[in-house]
């Protein structure tokens, strides 16, 4: 129960001899054990082992020391982590198989590397240009653009607010932000979509410099974070700078101006978020440490209260939720014979084959 962060109340609706079994008076059946294992997303094998196992985080843990739940992680991050490990390694196989070259980029930096140089040379490999992303409409355009473009790269770029496809197993962005998983063939970022979009787009680019460094990492970091660890510093400062180089900022930033009005100006010029914007008014030494926090708290409230859209093409959400590149490449990959439709359905999260056909074809694979 505490693993799974659900109470004796909930769970007790469901078993309703659940104290029973805890003080040890009456024992569940193999069914009621099954059926509380899957409740609770526990392993079923742990309840025969003699002390509840330590699980430990598969990859470098980043996030703060002040994060509660550090020593336990949730197994909702726990799956979600080891789910994207296993598309990782098919990938890896298929690019291989293939022939595809290594990405270079991958550990191309470290953290002796310029901020500057490695946020240019990020933006060119990327093409995430100031000019280009000025075009756009909207900066959550200019999200959607920079995901592409990583996944043009060669980045799996995975965005999902949930475990799997499972909507009901819904991600704490308190808990983590995303995750980046570094590898030659396969590199992997994941991004917490029940995070604010605002968000999601510093955690990019910050996973995104992890990619860099050739290092994979679980960060709960936000432009508003000031890390202790030297690596999310490095990542941090190279993120901010690949989102709004500084210099740039210098020279639009209009003191005499309203902050309100400045702030949702240069969101527009630069194409990020608001909430990017005002750390990087503060880098420039626009605003004081308490200015920025009470900036920050207000444009956070302001965007949690924005309601979410909900419903949208469902195909193109769990393209955007698994990435698009590894979706067609394990499409292709079973239609040719080399994956098998079982674990193609396994990874891809579905039941039905007209699911995987109509999902085939909203990415262009013809079927």
């Amino acid at each position: 129960m505490e693993r799974s962060g659900r109470s004796m109340e909930t769970l007790s609706k469901k078993f309703p001899k659940l104290a029973l079994w805890e003080r040890g008076e009456v024992s569940p059946t193999l069914k009621q054990l099954e059926d509380f294992a899957r409740a609770t997303h526990t392993p079923f094998g742990f309840f025969f082992l003699p002390q509840p196992p330590v699980e430990q985080i598969p990859i470098p843990d980043f996030r703060t020391a002040g994060n509660v739940r550090v020593e336990r992680p949730s197994p909702d991050m726990l799956d979600t982590i080891y789910l994207c490990q296993q598309r990782q390694e098919w990938y890896r196989d298929f690019a291989r198989s293939i022939g595809e070259a290594p990405c270079r980029f991958v550990g191309a930096a470290n953290l002796n590397s310029d901020i500057g140089a490695t946020a240019e040379e990020m933006s060119k490999a990327l093409k995430f240009k100031l000019n280009e992303r000025r075009l756009l409409p909207t900066w959550t355009d200019a999200l959607r653009r920079f995901i592409e473009q990583a996944d043009e790269l060669g980045v799996l770029v995975m965005v999902s607010g949930v475990v799997g496809n499972n909507n009901r197993r819904k991600l704490d962005p308190q808990e983590f932000r995303g995750f980046a998983l570094a590898d030659n063939l396969a590199p992997l970022v994941f991004i917490n979509g029940a995070d604010t979009k605002a968000a999601q787009m510093f955690t990019l680019a910050h996973e995104l410099a992890h990619i860099w460094l050739g290092e994979s990492a679980l960060s709960d970091v936000e432009p508003m974070s000031a890390p202790s660890q030297r690596v999310e510093e490095w990542c941090n400062a190279v993120a901010a700078e690949l989102l709004v180089p500084l210099a740039e900022i210098r020279n639009e930033y209009q003191s005499n101006e309203v902050l309100g009005k400045e702030i949702n100006r240069l969101a527009r010029y630069f194409k990020v978020s608001t909430l990017v914007i005002i750390r990087r008014i503060y880098d420039i030494g626009g605003l004081t440490e308490v200015q920025l926090r009470q900036a920050y708290d207000e444009e956070l409230q302001r965007l949690r209260a924005i309601p979410k859209s909900k419903g949208g093409d469902f195909y193109l959400t769990q393209a955007m939720r698994m990435g698009k590149r590894f979706v067609r490449a394990l499409i292709i990959s079973t239609l040719e014979g080399q994956s098998s439709f079982s674990e193609a359905f396994r990874l891809l999260g579905v039941k039905k084959m007209a699911t995987f056909n109509d999902l085939g074809n909203s990415l262009g694979v013809i079927i």
